[in-house]
Parts: structure tokens; sequence; C-alpha cells
């Protein structure tokens, strides 16, 4: 079921809200704003929406024999880059970058936000269709300035995650991880890429979940490290081989591609 509202502050917030306050929301049931004012990234980050663009949420109620939580990113990633790929009729142009930016032509296209209401999750996804909201030192774009021509709106963009969203989570709960972040590694930039990783302080515990919001400004007392593209922990955390050789498995972070 896909609800639409004419404007909510945001859609991750209404949902999480509607779950707390003891409501039934369903796993497959979808919220769009047509206007969203208050939209949400990782770290509190805001996220642009100007009207055109797709504001949407979603919700996964867990089970107890679910892979790990935070691996529910590398699921809507992969929906999304569906939807992108459908769109673009290529994949060439569309790659995946850790833990879930979606860009094309290396800019970024979506955003993605997960939230924990007890045994339920909120997947927030973000996509610019009509517009890219200037954000300094960020390249952004849109479908429609990637596919000059497409018609396709919000609405119709949705109508396509939704679909392309199901059989991603089914994956993830019947055939497990492993398969799930071989696709994802399919589809990001190829081992070797040269990175620079910005830490949530000194070192690389364990940050407040996966999710971004357009912007990338680095925060008082964070750290960054330069190196490799190594692959993927089968836990999904980063693997960055650093210039004397040496592995370093970064679990929270921010990634830029140089």
């Amino acid at each position: 079921m896909i609800e639409v509202v004419a404007e909510t502050a945001s859609t991750n917030a209404e949902l999480v809200r509607r779950l707390g306050a003891g409501e039934h929301v369903p796993e497959g049931y979808w919220l769009r704003a047509v206007r969203q004012s208050a939209g949400r990234g990782r770290r509190g980050r805001e996220w642009l929406s100007p009207e055109g663009n797709l504001a949407c949420s979603t919700v996964v109620t867990l089970r107890a024999d679910d892979p790990p939580v935070h691996t529910l990113t590398f699921v809507t990633a992969l929906a999304v880059h569906d939807v992108i790929q459908d769109e673009l009729g290529s994949i060439d142009r569309c790659i995946l970058k850790w833990p879930n930016d979606v860009l094309v032509n290396g800019a970024k296209i979506c955003g993605i936000l997960l939230e924990r209401c007890g045994n339920q999750v909120v997947a927030g996804i973000g996509v610019n269709v009509r517009g890219a909201p200037e954000v300094p030192g960020r390249a952004t774009t849109s479908l429609h300035a990637v596919s000059p021509g497409n018609e396709s709106d919000a609405a119709a963009v949705l109508d396509r995650l939704a679909v392309r969203f199901a059989p991603r989570l089914a994956q993830w709960r019947a055939e497990g991880l492993a398969p799930v972040l071989v696709d994802w590694q399919q589809r990001a930039s190829p081992v070797g890429t040269p990175l620079l990783v910005t830490l949530d302080g000194p070192g690389d515990g364990p940050g407040d979940g996966p999710g971004d919001g357009q912007g990338d400004a680095a925060g008082d007392g964070e750290c960054s490290l330069a190196g490799t593209f190594a692959g993927l922990d089968p836990d999904g955390a980063l693997r960055l081989r650093l210039a004397d050789g040496s592995l370093r498995v970064i679990h929270a972070g921010d990634v830029s591609l140089v």
C-alpha cells in the first residue's frame, strides 16, 4: 500500500511517530510526501527535497532469524539501483558507494536513512527525480538531468521502487547477507578504487547507523584515512587498503571517491 500526503516534515519521522504511538503499520506500507519540509539524513543532516523529487519511507518488520539490521541499507540501495538502472537502461553510469549512496556519473542521486522502532525499521529514501539541490562541496544530480526526455515523476519512481524492494528484502531473508553483498559489490566501484574515508572521531567504532543526507561536511573531532577499496567484510563493513599495505576495517564513516 502507498499512502500519499501533500506535506509532512519527514516521512521517516511520521512513520516513527505512528509506530511509537502504537499504530499498526504493516511491512510493505509506503508513505510518500509531495512536499517534505524537514527531511533528515545521516547524523541529523538536512536532506533537501524540493517538490518533484521523491521523499518516501517504508516499514520492515524484523524477524528473529533476519540478518543484522544495519545491512538493510544494502537491500535498500540495491532496490534504488534497480530502479535507476531501469530508467537509464544501463548500469554503467550508476554505481553504489558504501554504505548507502547511489551515484550517477559520479554525482549523488539518492539518500537513505534507517531508523529502528522496536521490532520494526523505517527505511527512508529520497531520490532526486526532477531537481538536484546544490550542496557545497558535493556533486548531486537528478533523474531528469541524467536522462533527458525522461518523463517519470515521483509517483512512478515509487511504484517501481516498491516492486523492486520486495524481492530484494526477500533475498536478504531467504539467502542471507552474503549474496546481497555480492550483488552490491558488483554494482560498486572496482577493488583498487582510491578512497578517502572520514571517520567519526579518532576511531572507527559504531556510529549512529547507516543513512546519509545530501551534504557530506566533516564535523569536529573527525579524522580521515586515505586508501583503496578492498571490498567488504562478511558483515558489510568497508575494507580499506592503506598505503603501507595494511588493511583497515571501517564500520562507520563517510566515503569519498578520489
